[in-house]
């Protein structure tokens, strides 16, 4: 019979010495043995990058006393590294985050949070991202860690899915005034950047990236609208990106 307890890896893409990741790591080892393998700097917006043209070190050290390796690269390098080199066994679990700032929407595709979670289920180990609306370094994870512990434990008890990958975003309330989670699909939405050009202190020009974020639609079944009302969003989200609607109508492509 099977009596280890759960294998846990935790990663991020704030850094592994993000106050985010701490407050996970407090949350699973309620559950299994935890071992964090995270960026030794902030890898925010990596998306699903690997580094294939420099070398990777990797430095054990610990988290608040729990077993912790510092990578070099990426998010999905962590989870590459963990499993093949790093870790004893195949984790059951892996969990990402809880990110500094929002993954919902399309904000979903250059997260390396949520990146570091669909490499974990296309290694065929269920995955969960969280994050927390709100960027600051001294936000408070209270309440996000107290469902994050309700979502870990359902999952755990219930999923039989080895490939699961949820993308899981928090409002940024007190734990009573959260009316609930809300499963979910990603809501449309879309980015309206612009480049800010500055010129240095040498006289060079240089761009920095600014724009907001705008919602395209008003569904009420959507990430959006579940986090602007009080709700936990959980979104089941898939690394197959084809779209299968318009695949009929591009037969002419193979008469060309």
């Amino acid at each position: 019979m099977h009596t280890e307890k759960p294998l846990i890896l935790v990663v991020n893409d704030d850094g592994i010495t993000a106050p985010g990741i701490k407050a996970l790591l407090a949350v699973v080892k309620s559950f299994g043995d935890a071992v964090i393998v995270a960026p030794d700097k902030p890898q925010s917006g990596m998306g699903h990058a690997i580094t294939i043209n420099s070398t990777l070190h990797v430095t054990q050290t610990n988290v608040d006393g729990n077993l912790a390796y510092a990578c070099s690269g990426t998010p999905v390098d962590c989870v590459k590294i963990a499993i093949n080199k790093l870790l004893p066994r195949k984790p059951d679990l892996i969990v990402s985050g809880i990110n500094h700032g929002s993954n919902s929407s399309i904000n979903v595709i250059y997260s390396g949070t949520m990146s570091a979670a669909v490499e974990g289920s296309l290694e065929g180990v269920p995955s969960i991202g969280f994050s927390l609306l709100d960027h600051s370094i001294d936000a408070n994870f209270t309440s996000a860690s107290i469902y994050a512990k309700k979502i870990i434990k359902s999952v755990l008890e219930h999923n039989s899915n080895k490939n699961l990958c949820l993308n899981v975003n928090f409002p940024n309330l007190k734990e009573e005034l959260i009316n609930g989670i809300k499963v979910c699909r990603q809501a449309k939405g879309n980015w309206q950047e612009d480049y800010d050009e500055r010129t240095d202190p040498f006289g060079r020009t240089y761009y920095w990236l600014t724009g907001k974020f705008v919602v395209e639609e008003d569904g009420s079944d959507t990430d959006e609208w579940a986090l602007d009302n009080g709700y936990i969003s959980v979104v089941p989200v898939q690394s197959d990106v084809t779209n299968y609607k318009i695949i009929d109508t591009l037969n002419y492509l193979e008469n060309v």
